[in-house]
């Protein structure tokens, strides 16, 4: 690989990484607590894959875990420019990400 590729994957991965963000509960009461975890991978150019992992928490023991996946339709791709380390830029495509919204009652 030459240098230029290199930087330039270099790039990507950085982009990638800075652009999820993430909110980790630090200390979970698990007295009583449901614990959720969600997250949609890129199946194909036409489908994604969203997974849901409830986990049920009473009195510090784990209950039961649900499973829960389901395909959805991609998004699609967008065109960002990326930029190494030396300020050269090059056109990019990535696959656009679904946005979360939950609401907890």
């Amino acid at each position: 690989m030459c240098k230029k590729t290199i930087y330039l994957l270099f790039a990507t991965l950085l982009l990638l990484a800075s652009s999820c963000e993430e909110d980790k509960v630090r200390d979970l009461n698990k007295d009583g607590a449901i614990e959720t975890v969600m997250n949609v991978e890129h199946f194909s150019d036409k489908l994604d894959v969203v997974k849901t992992i409830h986990k049920i928490w009473v009195k510090n023991v784990l209950l039961k875990t649900c499973i829960h996946t389901d395909t959805i339709p991609s998004l699609g791709i967008s065109k960002e420019q990326a930029e190494n380390n030396n300020g050269e830029t090059k056109d990019i495509v990535l696959k656009k990400d679904y946005e979360f919204y939950i609401t907890v009652k």
